[in-house]
């Protein structure tokens, strides 16, 4: 039989030694686990018993039944020092573990049969002294290891502290100005048509020219109400990007631009919506800040399936992530969906910006 056969045997057993019993729980794992472990002392101690009964019906002697039950004793502690290293979650801290339990029980052993063959020299102390400084090279490795891990999660729980907070304060200024754009726009617009129409319902029985050309005039107003609605509409989520995916959309944002504007390449076509927004909104951001701010003549966007956006023009360059409120905004609404934007952009120019997704980007 192979290594691996007894691997994959072994792991077999520790997963039906572990097996729950429906709605029992124990101290170190399941209820079941003890039970079976007691059943088994209970088993040994029998065995032991009848030993011990077998020698003193044969006549005493020298007590030869203490070895059996050493060689219960023996099993029984591998097996419950097994079931604890199981129970400590997978990675360096279960071989710490099995290292341990491994040095504990053979440290017992050894002490055990020194004990019960008479004692004299303490043989023992030589295979303990090597298994101490096994289990002390392998505790100052794996703990090292373990730090530097937790080093990474706490670095890692810190972002995503950040992100959340980062998104939670966008999301209370994105609804801020909504409800901003929605109460100085169409509803400013909505109220004018209903004055305009009250007016012309009024004027329409005396005065119908009168009462036509206010209707004309709430016409216009309700078309001023829904550009509105359509503008708050597209700040939340482009009808676009839904439509045609992120590359399309942004080649109609460039449509719009007063600069000449080239966009190339491809990307993840099937990128979550939070995602696909995120990214859309930050292009705009670094196309709206090359036409107002860099002075540029032209301006290029390449999808690169790594997947990365590089958006670069040739302006006067000396963008500064720390001023104004833009490229701050952009880093945090990417941060949120663990992308990254990387500006160069020295004084002269060119500037170019790079949006950075995760090697495996959310999925819609």
């Amino acid at each position: 039989m192979s290594p691996s056969d007894w691997t994959n045997r072994l792991a077999r057993l520790g997963r039906w030694v572990q097996a729950p019993a429906p709605g029992q729980t124990g101290r170190w794992g399941h209820r079941w686990n003890r039970d079976v472990v007691a059943g088994q002392a209970a088993l040994a101690v029998l065995i032991g018993v009848i030993t011990t009964v077998a020698w003193a019906l044969g006549g005493g002697g020298a007590f030869w039944p203490r070895w059996v039950w050493f060689g219960l004793a023996a099993v029984l502690s591998a097996e419950y020092l097994g079931l604890r290293v199981l129970a400590v979650p997978g990675g360096p801290r279960r071989w710490l573990a099995l290292t341990r339990a491994t040095v504990v029980l053979v440290a017992a052993i050894e002490v055990a049969a020194w004990l019960l063959s008479g004692g004299g020299i303490f043989w023992p102390a030589y295979s303990l002294t090597g298994w101490l400084i096994v289990l002390g090279v392998l505790t100052v490795v794996l703990r090292r290891r373990a730090s530097g891990r937790e080093k990474q999660l706490t670095e890692r729980v810190a972002t995503l502290a950040h992100t959340r907070q980062v998104a939670l304060d966008g999301q209370a200024a994105e609804l801020k100005r909504v409800e901003r754009d929605l109460h100085d726009g169409a509803q400013a617009r909505m109220v004018s048509l209903a004055l305009t129409l009250g007016l012309a319902e009024d004027l329409l029985a005396h005065d119908p020219r009168a009462a036509a050309r206010l209707l004309g005039e709430a016409r216009t107003t309700a078309v001023g109400a829904l550009d509105d609605l359509r503008s708050v509409m597209h700040s939340i989520h482009p009808a676009v990007l839904s439509d045609r995916g992120l590359v399309g959309a942004v080649r109609a944002l460039a449509l719009d631009l007063a600069l000449p504007v080239t966009v190339t390449g491809e990307f993840p076509p099937d990128l979550a919506a939070p995602v696909e927004s995120a990214l859309y909104f930050a292009v705009a951001e670094c196309l709206t800040n090359a036409v107002r701010h860099a002075g540029a003549s032209a301006i290029e966007v390449t999808f690169q399936p790594d997947p990365r956006i590089v958006v670069a023009d040739d302006g006067t360059g000396g963008a500064d992530p720390t001023r104004g409120s833009g490229l701050p905004g952009i880093i945090g609404r990417l941060a949120t969906v663990d992308a990254r934007l990387d500006i160069s952009s020295p004084p002269g120019g060119p500037t170019l910006m790079t949006i950075t997704l995760p090697t495996d980007p959310q999925r819609g």
